[in-house]
């Protein structure tokens, strides 16, 4: 993400989106009431009343501003659009008060203005921002002849596969066994080197199939095993995705670690409630009476949450009391437990009652 353009005061920011993960955090940054403008394309019919039934008119760019009345975000097709009233663009073109969606794209800048810019939208900026200049992560977990590959991103994790090859068995006879496992190996590397801008590489899952395809890498692929290490896990497949991520080694490899620590965080939670702990609370109502006896160590709050001014007003209060402000990802397994509790949670510095 680039900022490009900033004015408080007018309450206008104009931001370049990099990555899909920049299109996410302004799906939770722009919201109903804000005037956003980005460029567009338009197929404009011929009004001269001379047109014919086959002419599908012509395809027009320029910019474009709506006030918002919806944002959605589509991660399986990298879209984020933001449908609401045209109120700036070429009258000749369009008419203003009309209904109009925004696609709005990587690498074309996105102008949002409005009333007033919360210091947590700011932030949100801010952290898109640092977090675009680190490396990515891939997971890879191989057990036997199948793999599956999860994309570490800042909404969550995309997975990939299962990919599977046609190995038999140890002790069954298979004249091209050896081809088979080369085939299985070829086809997971080249699926590997398809993702851009890869750092770190995890070969993870049980028995031996993750150190056999790290030779493998070592022989046909080096540049991939030079960014690869091993970590043993007691699954493969997602579960064995989930494993790695839950010991933090993300985190320790300094990569796109948030949503590693996302999960534990609401792990934590999950455990003091499975303890009847007095140090955990969740729900509005009790999180809000915790804040305001200045007894948060550690603020759960929701990303679908945020856009609420009480909400907003609460986080101020816990982080100016001292407490932290975790927003946790809607996307992952962790945000989906968070959002069975209400949406936010709170780990106490001490008991309230």
């Amino acid at each position: 993400m680039r900022i490009v353009y900033q004015d408080t005061k007018k309450g206008v920011i104009e931001v370049v989106p990099e990555t899909l993960d920049d299109l996410w955090h302004l799906s939770h940054i722009i919201k109903e009431g804000d005037l956003v403008s980005s460029l567009t394309s338009r197929r404009i019919q011929d009004s001269t009343g001379e047109r014919l039934r086959s002419d599908r008119g012509i395809k027009k760019t320029f910019f474009m501003g709506v006030r918002v009345e919806e944002i959605s975000f589509h991660k399986y097709t990298g879209k984020l659009r933001a449908t609401g009233t045209i109120e700036q663009g070429p009258e000749d073109l369009v008419p203003l008060g009309s209904h109009h969606t925004l696609d709005l794209k990587l690498k074309n800048s996105v102008k949002i203005k409005k009333e007033r810019w919360s210091k947590w939208n700011i932030k949100r900026l801010k952290d898109a921002m640092k977090a675009s200049k680190k490396p990515s992560a891939l997971i890879v977990a191989i057990e036997d002849d199948i793999a599956d590959i999860g994309i570490i991103r800042q909404y969550g994790i995309d997975y990939v596969g299962p990919i599977m090859g046609s190995v038999s068995g140890k002790r069954i006879v298979q004249k091209n066994r050896k081809q088979a496992i080369t085939d299985f190996f070829t086809e997971l590397a080249e699926t590997i080197k398809g993702f851009n801008d890869v750092q770190v590489i995890v070969l993870a899952g049980p028995g031996f199939s993750r150190g056999e395809f790290f030779e493998f890498l070592n022989q046909k692929y080096s540049d991939l095993a030079k960014i690869s290490l091993l970590e043993s896990t007691g699954a493969g497949g997602r579960a064995g995705i989930a494993e790695v991520l839950k010991k933090g080694l993300i985190e320790k490899m300094a990569t796109e670690g948030r949503i590693a620590h996302e999960i534990r965080l609401v792990e934590d939670v999950l455990e003091e409630i499975g303890k009847s702990s007095k140090t955990v609370t969740y729900g509005k109502k009790e999180v809000k009476k915790a804040a305001q006896s200045g007894a948060i160590e550690t603020l759960l709050v929701i990303d679908e949450m945020v856009r609420e001014r009480n909400i907003e007003n609460l986080m101020d209060q816990v982080e100016n009391m001292g407490g932290k402000v975790m927003i946790i990802s809607s996307e992952h397994d962790g945000g989906k437990q968070l959002s069975a509790l209400g949406g936010i949670a709170a780990l106490l510095r001490y008991s309230l009652n």
